[in-house]
């Protein structure tokens, strides 16, 4: 069986009305057969990982799988874990290219930067953080706040993917809070200022740009969809680095909106943390939950080195960086 609990969730849930089997999916023996056969298969006929493409293979149990990873981050606890590929059996980057074949089978890979790149290393590099660099705390071992990826570009993915190569020596620990917790949270403290919470904030677009086009980018921290939904835009360190990049004072109401929000990350009891192991997949609908990750050190061994491999998905608009 794929399923997991299959209890209703509700979408503003705590750390103690959730539990594992609500975000954990797991990948069938059906499933992983499925996988191992196109690994056999790329084996005697190689192709680009950008060229995979699910409807070439026979992955009917995969599929199954995917549609209740779907379920999950989309009317459940809103983020999913898949348990997990069979790493023994597979290559790195045999893992890395099934990780592909069942992300496209949830939505559209799209570019990760204006670049074009479409995989991201998330990973320890050395270097040191710095607005307007264009250097991401993802390339970095610093604890990273609650935030939803590309909250600084008007089209942030429907989904953030992570394979786990390697998990780090200590720490580095994933934490997932929902969105709608979030705002209930600040909606009982801090009503006075929700209203400047759905005007916009200046964001660093972390180099993201083309030459001669502003370096920050203004959008509110929610909106509600059509439907009522509440979608983020959690970024407090991009924010920060934006109002210093334009060399703006924030006013005291947005001083004390950002203070507020951070007061509601600080909460343990509004989020849960998850540990990684080798070929588990994170897929986190990227509007609807605001993750983080601990600070961690790493092996000493640069082949032990913490590694997780990202993919955005996105199906409206273009595949390119600004979509």
């Amino acid at each position: 069986m794929t399923q997991t609990s299959a209890r209703a969730v509700p979408q503003a849930w705590t750390r103690d009305t959730i539990a594992a089997a609500d975000w954990t999916v797991t990948l069938t023996d059906a499933a992983t057969r499925e996988l191992l056969a196109v690994r056999d298969e790329i084996r005697r006929a190689p192709v680009p990982t950008f060229l995979l493409d699910p409807k070439d293979f026979a992955l009917e149990a995969c599929r199954a799988v995917m549609t209740e990873v779907r379920r999950v981050t989309q009317s459940g606890p809103m983020f999913a874990v898949l348990d997990r590929l069979p790493m023994a059996e597979i290559a790195g980057d045999e893992a890395i290219q099934l990780y592909w074949l069942l992300s496209s089978l949830l939505a559209r890979p799209v570019a990760q930067k204006i670049t074009g790149q479409m995989f991201y290393d998330v990973m320890d590099t050395g270097v040191t953080l710095k607005p307007g660099s264009g250097i991401r705390p993802t390339v970095t071992n610093v604890d990273l706040r609650f935030h939803n990826d590309n909250s600084y570009n008007e089209t942030p993915p429907d989904y953030v993917c992570l394979l786990c190569l390697h998990p780090a020596k200590e720490g580095g620990i994933s934490q997932v809070m929902s969105v709608a917790t979030v705002h209930e949270a600040l909606q009982h403290r801090h009503p006075e200022l929700m209203a400047r919470l759905y005007r916009p904030f200046w964001y660093d677009r972390h180099a993201e740009h083309h030459p001669g086009e502003p370096t920050t980018f203004g959008a509110p921290m929610f909106e509600r969809g059509a439907d009522g939904t509440i979608k983020a835009r959690l970024a407090l360190s991009e924010i920060h680095a934006g109002y210093e990049l334009r060399g703006e004072r924030m006013d005291n109401e947005t001083a004390a909106a950002l203070a507020a929000v951070q007061s509601v990350f600080d909460r343990p009891e509004l989020h849960v943390e998850l540990g990684f192991a080798p070929g588990q997949i994170q897929f986190v609908n990227n509007r609807a939950t605001g993750h983080a990750r601990t600070e961690f050190t790493d092996f000493p061994e640069p082949e032990r080195k913490r590694h997780l491999v990202r993919l955005w998905l996105r199906d409206a608009g273009k595949r390119g960086y600004c979509g």
